[in-house]
């Protein structure tokens, strides 16, 4: 997607949420995101994401996903959307490039935030929550996968959470590496919105789980659930 297109669909969406927003985000109190785990960024902000895996290494880049999340859903999600995917009152974030410029989009909002005739639509988060939040949930953001693409692969992620739910019970004829190269493939198959290289979809995160155990077999089982409900 080049500049102009996001440029275009970002002021479209804050012009839609300005005629449309009828509530202040300012009376939420932000809520604190523990960032334990991850790489401390420093007093200086960054104009790039460190935590992408190409940069930070896939374990920290899993991390960050995680702690995005959470802190995502505490302060982002009311007005943005759940899993990113925005209602319109304000700017669908899952199309923010995965790069430089996207980058120095988003961390200047998140700092300064975003006022309109003197009512606060986003509030500063830089100084309240502080920057290894910030990139956080910008990789958070960012590996969201497209939803029309998982709508696309649902039905046949029910049946392999169906599948797995029983091989939970009883592992006899299952085949984990089968299992999970499928679910790699179907993974491989999503992308994102952002550009991002890898789309952080349950069937990416089901993959991952699985070893041959009935426990990774339930619990591939469930993240599939809860991701497929979640698409809904």
């Amino acid at each position: 997607m080049g500049r102009k297109s996001l440029q275009a669909i970002l002021a479209g969406s804050i012009l839609l949420a300005s005629s449309t927003f009828i509530f202040a985000h300012g009376d939420v109190k932000p809520q604190a995101v523990d960032t334990t785990g991850l790489p401390e960024t420093g007093e200086e902000w960054l104009i790039e994401n460190p935590y992408r895996a190409e940069t930070a290494g896939e374990e920290v880049w899993a991390k960050a996903i995680e702690i995005g999340a959470s802190g995502y859903n505490q302060n982002c999600a009311r007005c943005h959307g759940l899993e990113v995917v925005s209602g319109g009152l304000a700017p669908d974030l899952r199309f923010l490039e995965a790069e430089e410029y996207g980058d120095e989009w988003y961390a200047e909002r998140y700092r300064t935030g975003y006022t309109q005739n003197g009512t606060t639509k986003m509030p500063a988060f830089g100084e309240l929550l502080g920057q290894d939040a910030a990139w956080a949930i910008r990789t958070y953001i960012e590996t969201r996968p497209d939803d029309v693409a998982m709508e696309e692969v649902a039905d046949e992620l029910k049946a392999l959470r169906d599948q797995l739910q029983a091989y939970a019970s009883d592992t006899s004829g299952a085949d984990p590496d089968a299992i999970k190269a499928r679910l790699d493939e179907i993974a491989s198959g999503i992308e994102t919105l952002s550009g991002a290289p890898v789309a952080d979809s349950v069937a990416f995160r089901a993959a991952k789980l699985i070893d041959g155990t009935p426990a990774a077999y339930k619990s591939a089982a469930d993240t599939l659930t809860i991701g497929l409900s979640a698409t809904q």
